[in-house]
């Protein structure tokens, strides 16, 4: 597992730029925006209008959604350059950015936040850089917690998925999307939720490994879902994953 955090490149923050604000591809709808409406109908059934806290929130935009419904967003990310850029578009509301076309050359881009619908509730958000696997005691008392894309990016998931239902308040809901790619640059096999054998040859998918480490403090509020994404990296060349959002009621 590397020590380094690929997440400080200027390059990848442009490139989470364009995932969060930029264009959309394929038909594809913005990642971050869908779960941030997936986030707020749960909360809207749910009756939750209180605190919400968004860990791993990258560059914002599903924090800025949840802003739209919570009075109040705690947005967390490992990274300080992504934290550092959502507080920038929360406080100027535009970003300049380029995105690689081919080789050295680049287009240039602007977020605007007005053009995207956001008014004064992103002043609801406080984004501050952080470890999910080890956040201060103060992150406590959430109607619902976002962690998008994340627990295949920790070093310990399992300390993680652990901690994490004190921080809810009973009755409050935990939302997860994952496309489960372990890498043992991130993450060492040990801790791997699944994608594995065990010592009796059984499959292990990490939905075995997340239900064995909720289902002592939660229920599965609905059933999974696939969320998909799309991120550029040229202008020829695209990711398109499929995220499984689970999403968990804390229940004791």
């Amino acid at each position: 597992m590397s020590d380094t955090n690929p997440y400080e490149a200027d390059e990848l923050v442009s490139q989470y730029l364009d995932f969060h604000y930029g264009d959309t591809y394929f038909g594809v709808a913005n990642f971050a925006h869908t779960c941030g409406e997936i986030c707020n109908k749960i909360a809207k059934e749910q009756n939750f209008t209180g605190k919400a806290l968004d860990i791993g929130c990258a560059v914002g935009r599903t924090s800025f959604e949840l802003s739209k419904y919570f009075q109040h967003v705690d947005a967390i990310d490992f990274s300080h350059q992504f934290v550092a850029t959502a507080a920038e578009l929360q406080q100027t509301g535009t970003k300049d950015f380029t995105v690689k076309t081919e080789g050295q050359l680049t287009d240039r881009k602007t977020v605007e936040l007005s053009n995207l619908g956001y008014g004064d509730t992103v002043k609801h958000c406080s984004f501050k850089q952080g470890d999910a696997c080890n956040l201060d005691d103060s992150y406590q008392g959430y109607d619902l917690i976002f962690a998008g894309n994340l627990i295949d990016r920790l070093y310990s998931p399992q300390q993680f998925l652990s901690n994490i239902y004190s921080r809810l308040n009973i009755g409050g809901v935990l939302i997860l999307t994952s496309p489960y790619t372990w890498l043992e640059e991130y993450t060492n096999k040990e801790n791997w939720l699944g994608g594995y054998e065990d010592d009796n040859g059984n499959s292990i998918s990490s939905l075995d490994g997340l239900t064995e480490q909720l289902t002592p403090n939660f229920d599965m509020l609905k059933a999974p879902q696939d969320v998909p994404f799309v991120i550029r990296e040229t202008a020829r060349k695209y990711q398109h994953t499929l995220a499984q959002m689970t999403i968990w009621k804390r229940t004791r």
